[in-house]
């Protein structure tokens, strides 16, 4: 797919199963992007594999709007292939990501602009700074995650940061430049570095439709950034390893201390199970961070595409 040159704003929308929120997505959204007369702009919607009517509302949008386009793929490929896919379609010199629930709001939008337009900053993003209508349970992790990943990596994770950014064309390029398999955008943002502006914004609940993010995809999804960023938890498995190791060592002590000293015979086979489980416990959870990397180092290694398209305009 070969970019276009001749719009200023690419607005790259991923979409899975959003034919509620997408009319009144892009009548809220063009009407900001309408205000902004010196840029002219275009819509790249991207469906990742819908189950319902997607792709006829996208092509329906396309056929009444001259600055629609869309791609829809093969199957669901996930949401960063998808965004992947609008990326790179993009041809202006700047590029916007958000969602099509209008949970992240367009009338950022302009002030956006107008920061990276400046030429001060490469980027302007966007942060959450409350979870209000969130889950109680949902919430806590989220906040859990964003510390494990200041802890477990060099970059600056910051907390409630939305994939909702604008990017200059530098920067985009700059992203479109790592070609792994397993994205993470939350920590390809910010690895690749450059100037940052921060838009804090409150939560706001989706325009219609449910969540596509169960409590389990954002477990998985929360794992991957992890795993794709840092190595530490190979550290945390080897340190566990010796830590064992020592204690091991100590106990084996204890016991011949009781049993050659003190004639006190070694009992009780319920704290011996328990010790086996506890330890066979750790073992797998070693085995699996292995694993976790070398089932990466395997996708990356097979080379296959993102994603394939099955129709785009």
């Amino acid at each position: 797919m070969k970019p276009k040159t001749d719009v200023d704003i690419s607005l790259v929308v991923p979409c899975f199963n959003e034919e509620a929120t997408l009319s009144l997505f892009y009548r809220e959204t063009a009407g900001v992007m309408n205000g902004e007369k010196t840029f002219t702009s275009e819509f790249i919607f991207v469906d990742d594999g819908s189950g319902d009517a997607t792709a006829d509302v996208l092509k329906e949008l396309a056929l009444n709007n001259d600055n629609v386009h869309y791609i829809i793929l093969s199957r669901n490929f996930g949401k960063e292939a998808a965004m992947l896919a609008g990326l790179q379609k993009a041809g202006g010199r700047y590029a916007v990501t958000l969602d099509a629930d209008l949970q992240d709001p367009p009338a950022l939008i302009p002030a956006m602009l107008q920061a990276v337009s400046s030429g001060e900053f490469d980027c302007a993003g966007t942060r959450r700074v409350t979870r209000r209508g969130e889950p109680a349970i949902r919430s806590f992790f989220a906040r859990c995650f964003y510390r494990i990943m200041a802890k477990f990596t060099d970059m600056e994770v910051v907390d409630g940061a939305r994939d909702f950014r604008l990017m200059s064309r530098r920067y985009l390029d700059a992203v479109l430049s790592l070609n792994e398999r397993n994205r993470f955008s939350k920590g390809i943002f910010p690895w690749i570095g450059f100037k940052t502006k921060w838009f804090e914004y409150e939560n706001i609940p989706r325009a219609a439709g449910e969540t596509k993010w169960s409590f389990g995809k954002l477990f998985i999804y929360s794992l991957d950034g992890i795993f794709a960023f840092s190595s530490r938890p190979l550290a945390v498995a080897s340190v566990l390893g010796v830590l064992f190791f020592l204690s091991s060592l100590l106990f084996i002590s204890i016991i011949i201390f009781r049993k050659i000293l003190l004639g006190d015979p070694v009992d009780g086979w319920a704290s011996t199970a328990c010790i086996i489980l506890f330890c066979s416990g750790i073992q797998l959870f070693t085995v699996g961070v292995l694993g976790q990397y070398l089932a990466k180092t395997y996708t990356e290694v097979k080379q296959r595409p993102h994603y394939i398209v099955k129709e785009e305009k």
